[in-house]
């Protein structure tokens, strides 16, 4: 039996991670900003389940989390980061206050938790940092700019501390899912359209979202259970792409950037030589 800690579980995958790992028989601190969601599940598992409500714009109340959280449960073995939105717009129409909540979110929520775990990771001598990213961490769609500003930045800072963590028996997994039928679409946040953008990309990812043409194949359970699957390997993977698109939207994305590097090497060479 393990104890896990994880953001976001209202909706999504955080979710159901929740109510797979309840009926595994693991136990959950769940967090979430409205306690209520989590009421039948209470009932179903009073002896497992805690829930905690939690906004991870509020690095204090993180800490206050946190801290109790290891106090109550006196171990955790893993601590999920599932806590996220997206903002989809072109880059020209987001707002200031729109794009500092982004981050705030996506970006500062999910570091200021890995923070605050990290005393009691490091204290009891073991244990898990799971963060959940996107296949948008390492490839990019029009329209979500600023959603993968905060993927692309929160997998530079888990990538650096995996390296950081290992000699002191803490692993580090970025979870990278493709397209899920779960409620991640819904909850995009939007701006006002600008007509300049109609005939670019980014109009022509608004419509086809719009228009419901992008197909989703992938299994949120087959998803989670890949997930849960992982906190038992040793070592711990660094990344795990989750979804058919994922996987090939990512291989592109790193065979092009692969491509234009070696394309580059006697530019890059030049340098080292001349020194």
């Amino acid at each position: 039996m393990k104890t896990w800690f994880i953001t976001g579980t209202s909706t999504g995958l955080g979710k159901v991670l929740t109510e797979k790992l309840l009926q595994k028989g693991d136990r959950v601190v769940a967090t979430t900003r409205k306690a209520e969601v989590h009421d039948t599940l209470k009932k179903q598992y009073p002896g497992q389940l805690s829930v905690v409500v939690l906004d991870v714009t509020d690095t204090s109340a993180i800490r206050a989390v946190v801290n109790k959280a290891f106090a109550d449960m006196g171990e955790i073995d893993v601590v999920v980061n599932n806590a996220g939105y997206a903002l989809f717009c072109s880059v020209e129409e987001a707002s200031d206050e729109q794009i500092q909540q982004q981050i705030n979110t996506n970006i500062t929520g999910s570091i200021q938790v890995i923070r605050a775990a990290l005393p009691h990771l490091r204290k009891q001598g073991h244990g898990r940092i799971m963060q959940l990213s996107s296949a948008g961490g390492q490839t990019t769609y029009p329209n979500f700019g600023y959603y993968h500003t905060t993927k692309w930045a929160i997998e530079g800072f888990c990538d650096t501390i995996a390296k950081e963590l290992a000699p002191l028996n803490i692993g580090v997994t970025i979870v990278e899912p493709g397209a899920h039928h779960t409620s991640f679409g819904s909850a995009m946040v939007t701006a006002p359209v600008m007509a300049a953008y109609d005939q670019t990309p980014a109009g022509e990812v608004r419509r086809a979202i719009a228009a419901g043409t992008f197909p989703i194949k992938n299994d949120v359970d087959t998803t989670v259970q890949a997930i849960i699957n992982s906190a038992e390997a040793t070592p711990a993977p660094l990344r795990l792409a989750l979804g058919g698109d994922a996987y090939r939207d990512v291989r592109a994305a790193l065979v092009a950037r692969l491509e234009a590097l070696d394309a580059q090497k006697e530019l890059a060479l030049a340098s080292e030589k001349n020194n």
